[in-house]
């Protein structure tokens, strides 16, 4: 089994194991991590927080609360273990402790871990990566020391015996073993060299930007499996550009592309908005002509996403939004798929689950519809009403300002048709 401990408590970053790199928690890469691994049946996170059990619970894992004696900063890893195990149901002969604070675990070499202690080679196997620095200490009168080598010998990296760094994802322990010595390194001690790229670990802000940033520019995803989608209009509809006539009218060039793309989305019984900060009617129009929800002059994105969301049944996980620039990333952190055109902004691309290829206006939208699957008995069901505004109790489309309607007025803009578009995504769910 793996037991992940996530503490609510967290100093250097609030709430560190609910931050998101691509677009997901730490706490869900980590179980991601574990359920990927085939030896490992049984996934628990131990935490002291509600927000953290509950993201445990949405990505699969079960959750044990753990007691607040053991939650403090001065709480060791082993009690939440030890604990944890206390709580269970059944007996496990191996357990493998991860932590959400390596964001690049790999299912894989905690599978040869496990195998390496199964085999009886070892009680316990931890992820190290191979390291050839020269460490240093101060001593007592601040005078540096040599740690591990001699300071007038420095030979080459070849010539020098390996050296490994732990890296704190995983650690592969026979359970008997934990529970009499309370603490991970006991008996006979392997190791599992995993490589660099695999070895990042979050203690502050600067390491959580620079694996945010490395995971932009690595992860893909082949599908994007949702059954809703959500985009700006402005930067991703469009190249961000307008074309302003003398008078001060402005025109915008989309792509066609896109239309179709949408269309297969909307036929298929698949809620679909465009949800824009700018106040301008081609924003209207274009939603009237795609046939889809529409809400425009939105200050707060996250607050009509997620009651588009609410009136519509949607689970947020479930939900994708592509955007560009940083007024979208407060959207983001409402949906599980977080999107960002090609050409988005630094922070967008960074907060982004996927990055697609294409620039806004250039396609971008087409190819999010093209990776979003479709069962084959709805892709040719007939596409039911579905709104192609947010309109007022007037009838008039929604111009919202900075002064928000309440909740509930918030709902009531976003009822119409709501049971057919409930009816149509049966087929697709």
């Amino acid at each position: 089994m793996a037991i992940i401990p996530a503490r609510g408590g967290s100093k250097g970053i609030p709430l560190k194991n609910l931050q998101k790199v691509a677009g997901v928690s730490l706490l869900a890469r980590a179980i991601n991590a574990a359920q990927a691994s085939p030896s490992i049946s049984r996934v628990v996170v131990s935490t002291d927080h509600d927000g953290i059990a509950a993201e445990a619970q949405r990505a699969g894992a079960e959750v044990a609360h753990r007691p607040a004696e053991i939650a403090g900063d001065t709480a060791t890893s082993e009690s939440a273990l030890i604990h944890t195990l206390s709580t269970l149901d059944e007996d496990f002969d191996i357990t493998v402790f991860m932590q959400c604070t390596s964001p690049f675990i790999d299912s894989a070499s905690i599978e040869n871990a496990v195998r390496t202690v199964r085999d009886d080679e070892a009680d316990v196997v931890f992820s190290a990566v191979e390291d050839h620095s020269f460490l240093w200490r101060l001593d007592d009168a601040t005078q540096a020391v040599a740690v591990g080598h001699e300071a007038n010998f420095r030979p080459r990296r070849q010539d020098r015996a390996k050296h490994f760094n732990e890296t704190g994802a995983f650690y592969v322990m026979r359970t008997a073993g934990l529970l009499e010595h309370e603490h991970r390194f006991f008996g006979r001690i392997g190791i599992e060299e995993v490589p660099p790229e695999h070895a990042r670990e979050i203690d502050d802000m600067s390491d959580l930007t620079l694996v945010r940033a490395i995971a932009s520019t690595q992860e893909t995803a082949q599908v994007i499996d949702v059954d809703a989608l959500v985009t700006d209009f402005d930067g991703v509809h469009t190249d961000d550009g307008a074309y302003v006539d003398e008078d001060g009218n402005e025109q915008v060039r989309v792509h066609r592309g896109d239309g179709m793309g949408i269309s297969r989305l909307v036929k298929s019984g698949v809620p679909v908005m465009i949800l824009s900060k700018e106040r301008n009617p081609v924003v209207t129009r274009r939603a009237e002509k795609l046939n889809v929800d529409v809400a425009q002059g939105i200050d707060n994105k996250a607050h009509i996403l997620s009651a588009w969301i609410d009136t519509n049944g949607l689970d947020p996980a479930r939900v994708a939004y592509v955007g560009n620039d940083i007024n979208d990333l407060e959207a983001f952190d409402v949906v599980g798929w977080p999107v960002a055109v090609a050409d988005a902004h630094p922070k967008v691309l960074a907060a982004a689950r996927v990055v697609l290829d294409r620039p806004g206006g250039r396609g971008a939208v087409r190819e999010v519809c093209d990776l979003i699957p479709i069962p084959a008995e709805a892709a040719g069901s007939p596409a039911g009403p579905t709104l192609t505004s947010l309109r007022t109790a007037t009838g008039h489309p929604s111009t919202f300002t900075d002064s928000q309607p309440s909740t509930q007025q918030q709902r009531s803009l976003l009822t119409n048709h709501a049971a057919s578009a409930r009816a149509n995504r049966k087929q697709v769910s």
